[in-house]
């Protein structure tokens, strides 16, 4: 392959690429804040569960 068209190739591939990552992370940021926020309230219900779970009785040491 000719050196120039090789290197015309290599410069679209990498523009190809440098797109879709900022495609990628405008995405990611997008969505960071609601993933948050269910992680968030996965975790507070997970402590209200077991808050309303009735505690276990106390055994006593030999």
């Amino acid at each position: 392959m000719h050196p120039e068209t090789y290197l015309a190739l290599h410069h679209a591939r990498a523009a190809e690429l440098r797109a879709e990552a900022d495609a990628y992370r405008r995405a990611a940021a997008a969505r960071h804040p609601r993933d948050l926020r269910t992680r968030l309230g996965w975790a507070l219900v997970e402590v209200g569960l077991r808050m309303a779970a009735a505690p276990k009785a106390a055994t006593a040491l030999p």
